[in-house]
C-alpha cells in the first residue's frame, strides 16, 4: 500500500485560513513570520484578519493556500510520502513536501507567478468556465472547433474528474464554447469567477518571467516521485521537474489522468494538506476504493 500526499490550488482559500495553525504552533508562526519577510508584506494579517476580498487577489491567495498547505504538512508528524502531487499552484508545495524545493525557495517562485499571472491577466480579458457532464473527448472537439471557427482562443485547462472539466480562453471564446457546450449535453457550463484564463495560451507573457525565475533556482533531488500536471505520469528527474513546472503555466492540470497514474502505480491512499477537502472528493469521483484524509 503506497501513501500519496496531495496539495490543493487556488480557490480553496477562506478567511482565517491558517489561525489555529498561527495561535497553537510555534513553528507554525514561525513560518507564517518567514513568509512575511520572504513576500515583504505582512501575508499572515490577511490570511489572519482579512476579507473574503482582501484574499481574492492573485497575488495574496496564491502565497496564502501555498504556505497553508506547508504549514498542515509540517503538522503530521511521520509524514513519509510515496508519491506527491499538486493541483496547479499545489505542485509547489509537492515540490517541498519530496525535498525539490526548499520552502523559501518555492514561496518566492508562488510570489513571482502570482505577479506574473495577474499582469498576463490584466493584459486581456478572459476567463475560465467549468464543464458538467459532457466526455472530455467532447469538451476537447468543441474548443478545438470554436477556436478554427472563430480564432478565439478556448482550450481544455483542468481535468478535474470523470465530467468535470474546466475551459479557459478569451470572454467570446468561452461564451461560445459554454453555448456549444449545452447545445450537445451538458448539464452545466458554468463561467467561473476568476481573473483570467489560467492554464491557457494567453498566460505565455508570464511563462516568459516564471521561466527566468526558475532557471535561477537551485532544485534538489527528490526523495519520491512527483506526478505533474502537464504529463501525469511519476518524475524524479529535477531538469525535467523544472520544464513541467514552466510548461504547466499555458498547458492542461491533468489531475484525473495523474491520480489514475498514481493508482496504476500502487497509490491506495491519499492525504490531501491545506485548506478545504476539494481533492479529496475529487479523488473519489475518480476511484471511489480510494482511502482520503485531510490535514488542514
Amino acid at each position: 500500500m503506497k501513501h500519496a500526499f496531495v496539495f490543493p490550488g487556488q480557490g480553496s482559500h477562506f478567511p482565517g485560513m491558517g489561525k489555529d495553525h498561527y495561535n497553537n504552533s510555534v513553528f507554525a508562526k514561525k513560518l507564517f513570520e518567514q513568509s512575511n519577510d520572504v513576500l515583504g508584506f505582512r501575508l499572515s494579517d490577511i490570511m489572519l484578519n482579512g476579507t473574503e476580498e482582501d484574499l481574492k487577489q492573485t497575488n495574496v491567495t496564491q502565497p496564502a493556500v501555498f504556505l497553508h498547505s506547508i504549514v498542515a504538512y509540517r503538522t503530521i508528524e511521520s509524514a513519509s510520502p510515496d508519491m506527491v502531487a499538486g493541483h496547479s499552484l499545489g505542485e509547489f508545495s509537492a515540490l517541498v513536501a519530496n525535498g525539490t524545493l526548499s520552502f523559501e525557495d518555492a514561496l518566492q517562485l508562488v510570489a513571482v507567478r502570482a505577479r506574473a499571472m495577474q499582469k498576463a491577466c490584466e493584459m486581456k480579458p478572459s476567463t475560465m468556465a467549468a464543464v458538467l457532464n459532457l466526455a472530455d473527448d467532447k469538451v476537447e472537439y468543441i474548443c478545438a472547433e470554436v477556436q478554427r471557427e472563430t480564432g478565439e482562443i478556448v482550450v481544455p485547462a483542468n481535468y478535474n474528474c470523470p465530467g468535470q472539466l474546466v475551459i479557459s480562453g478569451t470572454l467570446k471564446g468561452i461564451d461560445i464554447a459554454c453555448e456549444r457546450m449545452k447545445a450537445a449535453g451538458a448539464k452545466r457550463a458554468l463561467v467561473l469567477p476568476v481573473g483570467g484564463a489560467f492554464h491557457s495560451p494567453l498566460m505565455e507573457p508570464a511563462k516568459k518571467e516564471l521561466r527566468e525565475a526558475i532557471e535561477a533556482t537551485k532544485f534538489h533531488n527528490p526523495i519520491c516521485a512527483v506526478y505533474q500536471n502537464v504529463v501525469a505520469k511519476a518524475v524524479m528527474d529535477k531538469d525535467e521537474i523544472k520544464q513541467n513546472l514552466i510548461d504547466q503555466l499555458t498547458g492542461a492540470v491533468r489531475w484525473t489522468q495523474s491520480v489514475q497514474a498514481m493508482i496504476a502505480d500502487g497509490a491506495s491512499k491519499f492525504t490531501e494538506s491545506g485548506p478545504g477537502k476539494v481533492l479529496q472528493s475529487l479523488i473519489l469521483k475518480i476511484e471511489k476504493s480510494m482511502e482520503v484524509s485531510g490535514v488542514n
